[in-house]
């Protein structure tokens, strides 16, 4: 806690309101163990990214890091902003670009700690993109075992479900654009009635292959590719993306939540809206 001389080296800004004031190191630990971090090969690195104040009493999610987000962050009074998509990643230039630069700037300015977690937040079976959106749909996982979705780099981060009470295909299709706030593109190529369903969020267009050699009656990503609507017609499988930003805010918020409620901090999502 702070003390009545003022802030330690390495705090963030004071707090005003009487909140909850917990480790940085403790908060991160928390989310690295919770999301299994070292089982995952990755594009670029999960967990903590740029170290900041060593207590934090409100943190900040969003989908992604970058200025506009990062700024927000430090205008909220956070210390901590927890992402899904982070800073670094393997095909960026080892060298810093003007615009990462002046990313970081803005951070080390406001001693805000930067995390990120990619596929182990898609992944994870409670609190993942995937998995909320399965349910968030009227959807149960499927059994494990049962069937196996979206590899990367040895991982299959993707979920299966299904309904007990099928779903007329068109009811769905409202059904998403409700709950995502976001129009989804979708080739209508299915059976009238969806029972079965799996979930790739982001960018896993391709993905629809794996769908269809499992007999599922629809598909579900963020992002589409030129090829899909023939495969989706071919395959016999309706094909739905909703957005890859508007797919990928559950799990981060969730996050927050838990490490809100675990901490007693408080916790601001950021939207920065994205119509990809």
């Amino acid at each position: 806690m702070l003390g009545t001389d003022g802030p330690r080296e390495g705090a963030g800004p004071p707090h005003l309101y009487g909140e909850a004031v917990s480790s940085r190191d403790e908060i991160i630990a928390f989310c690295d163990e919770l999301l299994e971090i070292d089982g995952f090969g990755d594009y670029g690195p999960n967990g903590l990214q740029v170290p900041g104040s060593l207590e934090v009493g409100r943190i900040a999610t969003a989908v992604s890091a970058h200025k506009e987000s990062i700024t927000a962050a430090v205008q909220a009074g956070a210390e901590m902003l927890l992402t899904h998509h982070g800073l670094f990643w393997d095909f960026h230039s080892r060298a810093l670009t003007d615009a990462m630069t002046d990313r970081l700037r803005v951070a080390f300015a406001g001693n805000l700690n930067l995390a990120g977690y990619h596929l182990p937040l898609d992944a994870h079976p409670e609190i993942g993109n995937n998995a909320l959106i399965l349910r968030q749909l009227g959807f149960r996982p499927a059994p494990p075992g049962s069937g196996r979705i979206g590899e990367v780099r040895g991982r299959y981060i993707g979920a299966v479900g299904h309904r007990e009470e099928p779903i007329r295909a068109d009811e769905f299709f409202s059904l998403v654009a409700t709950e995502l706030d976001r129009e989804p593109l979708v080739f209508d190529a299915g059976p009238e009635e969806i029972s079965t369903i799996a979930v790739v969020t982001g960018a896993a267009a391709s993905d629809i292959h794996g769908a269809i050699a499992l007999g599922l009656d629809a598909y579900l990503t963020g992002e589409p590719a030129e090829h899909v609507m023939a495969d989706a017609r071919e395959g016999g499988i309706h094909f739905i993306a909703a957005g890859h930003y508007a797919t990928e805010t559950c799990g981060i918020r969730k996050l927050g939540d838990l490490v809100a409620e675990r901490f007693g901090v408080e916790h601001e999502f950021i939207d920065v809206p994205n119509p990809i």
